[in-house]
């Protein structure tokens, strides 16, 4: 945790403020019970009322102060304690957006959302918890162990035989629970994946009318997380029942063996009153403590947990000095590109050489697994190759800067992903100042400006999550205006033509190929219809480059191609 805790640096001054808050309690909680002890000795044993209303009176105010000082000291740390958080979350949030594909995949979106919610808030938990009690209890058991031995060494013994005990009994307890707490975390993050999958495939769910089967999943995950936790406050239970019966013998021997020795003149009245307040101060704080330890082991779980994501080198940096291209504006080359998935048995694309041309659409197509997608994604830097080189502008893209390379491509995704927000939002998404008419002419281009003339807000229309509230073809749609807004010098359409009727499609490439004359296109895409008018056809099979040229060409060499094009055409078409 200390670690976690270096981000506090900011904070030094409000800590320090805590601390000087934090001993002014303690040393008013430490001064009550002398002064009771006067008033014992020297007010009741001697009837002198107006003594007893003056240390009485001292005594409230003493007291007033040190409640003063603990709830500024609180109030501070509270607010320490949330800045803490809202470092945290921040860090992790910027500190994610730098990760490539890769570390996505090892991590998984659920757990990283567990790690930036419910993690953090254990932590800020506990360092409120740190800030106030840490700090005193200790701070006033100490001090409460001194004044007592000053008013009685002999009784002193007793905390000599009952704090080990008690310290030893909290040790056991912590080794048990700590691992258990750690499963905690990991059982949430599968509550959390659950849940979320359940949350977007809610239609599909239905569809093939699985509900029985994902609350089935759901109530497996949440018995697990239920079953630890019980283990966990099971053996936690142990604990404040264990403080509490040693509070209450060590309060009975205190009486006891303090009237033995009142009795026998070794000791007065007010210096027992006091023991017995001082043993009850110390063994309070003891509790305040146990009940720290029993936050902070799932605190510590939490803080490895964000430590892990944070230490986690992102693959894909920038260059130390970044290289600014110098050749043709959107020409993109792969040179005997190699790449393969983390843990996969054979490379995704092996061997891959082509080049596609400013003004010229270069189509992919082929299989499912062909790689077709895997190729474009390396296009923007999304993964690294293995061996060879993407180039875009004649320059290597592991050459240039993420943010410049990236300004230059319009890319739209397999799968659709728009933002809540309005329409317009998202379509300025790639570019902040595009005007009104930027934006109209784009959609229609896109074919979108349609279905969006005929919804009441228009281009103000608000979007569900995820663009729920569109269909599949009017969210692709949205998806390639948006690219066509921030007039890059590459478009990398990956399949984003699937959920559109032929028709639609045809009007689309055909508006396409008008406004983006002078641009790199690269269209992945499933149909033959699609690809047939492009000016270069990369043909992949299992990874590799079965062939490379126009429609008519492949329908001659490629042996590939005119599989998948006799599938999808007839012989009449194909005539």
């Amino acid at each position: 945790m200390l670690k976690i805790y270096k981000n506090l640096k900011g904070y030094i001054p409000h800590i320090c403020v805590i601390l000087v808050l934090i001993f002014a309690q303690v040393l008013t909680d430490l001064y009550l019970p002398t002064l009771m002890s006067d008033i014992v000795n020297t007010g009741i044993m001697k009837e002198d009322v107006n003594y007893i209303l003056h240390m009485g009176g001292l005594m409230i105010g003493v007291a007033g102060i040190g409640i003063v000082c603990a709830v500024v000291a609180v109030m501070i740390g509270s607010r320490v304690a949330i800045g803490l958080g809202g470092i945290l979350r921040s860090k992790i949030f910027r500190h994610v957006e730098k990760f490539s594909l890769h570390e996505f995949d090892k991590f998984g979106s659920s757990t990283l959302i567990t790690r930036t919610t419910n993690d953090i808030i254990q932590i800020q938990t506990v360092t409120i918890l740190i800030i106030n009690m840490m700090l005193r209890a200790p701070l006033t058991a100490i001090g409460g162990i001194i004044l007592a031995y000053r008013e009685d060494k002999s009784l002193t013994i007793i905390f000599a035989i009952a704090l080990p005990v008690l310290i030893a009994v909290i040790a056991i307890i912590m080794s048990r629970a700590m691992p258990l707490f750690k499963q905690v975390q990991k059982k949430l993050d599968k509550i959390n994946l659950v849940l979320r999958e359940n949350l977007t495939g809610i239609r599909v769910i239905r569809a093939f009318n699985r509900i029985g089967h994902e609350n089935a999943r759901f109530d497996e995950a949440n018995q697990d997380l239920t079953r630890t936790y019980i283990t966990v406050n099971r053996i936690m239970a142990f604990l404040m029942p264990v403080l509490m019966l040693a509070l209450n013998v060590m309060q009975l021997s205190i009486i006891w063996f303090g009237s033995v020795r009142v009795d026998a003149g070794s000791m007065n009245i007010g210096a027992l009153a006091a023991f017995i307040q001082y043993a009850a101060l110390i063994l309070i704080n003891f509790i305040m403590l146990a009940m720290m330890f029993i936050f902070i082991p799932r605190a510590q779980a939490a803080s490895e947990r964000i430590s892990e994501v944070l230490e986690t080198a992102p693959e894909i940096l920038d260059p130390a000095e970044p290289k600014h291209a110098d050749g043709e504006q959107g020409y993109v080359e792969f040179r005997n590109v190699c790449f393969s998935y983390q843990g996969a048995e054979r490379p995704a694309l092996s061997g891959v050489s082509f080049s596609a041309k400013p003004g010229e659409t270069t189509a992919i197509i082929g299989g499912t697994g062909s790689g077709k997608s895997t190729l474009v994604n390396l296009i923007p830097r999304f993964y690294d190759v293995d061996e060879g080189q993407v180039l875009v502008d004649g320059v290597d893209v592991r050459e240039q800067s993420q943010k410049e390379l990236r300004a230059k491509i319009g890319f739209v995704p397999q799968k659709a992903i728009l933002f809540t927000g309005t329409i317009t939002a998202n379509l300025r998404y790639g570019k902040k100042d595009a005007t009104d008419e930027e934006i109209t002419h784009a959609s229609e281009i896109a074919q979108a400006s349609g279905f969006v003339g005929e919804m009441r807000e228009g281009y103000d229309t608000v979007l569900a999550e995820g663009g729920l509230n569109l269909s599949g073809g009017q969210k692709q749609r949205l998806s390639i205006a948006r690219a066509l807004v921030r007039r890059p010098e590459i478009y990398v359409f990956d399949d984003s033509f699937s959920a559109l009727d032929f028709k639609t499609d045809a009007r689309l490439r055909a508006a396409l190929k008008k406004e983006t004359g002078d641009a790199t296109v690269l269209i992945v895409a499933q149909r033959v219809g699609t690809v047939m008018g492009a000016d270069r056809i990369i043909v992949l099979d299992d990874g590799k480059v079965a062939g490379i040229g126009t429609h008519e060409e492949m329908m001659k060499t490629c042996e590939v191609y005119r599989e998948i094009v006799s599938s999808q055409l007839s012989e009449e078409e194909l005539a």
